[in-house]
């Protein structure tokens, strides 16, 4: 159930393919062995509006949230964040060298007593396959 959150801002859009990235950590979260690929899910959302430091508006920056149920304990999930921050920072290796960027990641813990779940689509990779 993990949810891989990608906040940016607007002015990266033609800098990087955000599409490629949520793959790309979708790819490195499931080969940490530690999110089911059935459950993992990937999303980038861009903000039109943001002020960083100074305020030039030449800054800008890449924010990962990892969502996930409060069910793993602090190593793995510092060995995950790991190596999510990784793969997305080798992503990002190119703008990362060549302009204004802030690059951060947060894992948080869901409460599974407060966040029911439904998910369907388990069902449907099963007929696939």
């Amino acid at each position: 159930m993990p949810h891989f959150m990608v906040d940016y801002s607007a002015n990266l859009e033609t800098e990087i393919d955000f599409g490629a990235l949520c793959n790309h950590l979708r790819i490195a979260g499931i080969s940490t062995g530690v999110f089911a690929k059935k459950g993992i899910r990937v999303r980038a959302l861009r903000a039109d509006h943001w002020s960083i430091a100074d305020g030039s508006p030449r800054h800008g920056y890449v924010h990962l949230v990892v969502r996930l149920r409060g069910d793993r304990d602090l190593e793995t999930r510092k060995r995950a964040t790991k190596a999510v921050f990784a793969a997305m920072t080798e992503f990002l290796a190119d703008v990362i060298e060549t302009r204004s960027i802030a690059v951060s990641m947060e894992m948080v813990d869901i409460d599974p007593e407060l966040s029911p779940k439904l998910n369907m689509i388990p069902k449907y990779m099963d007929q696939e396959a």
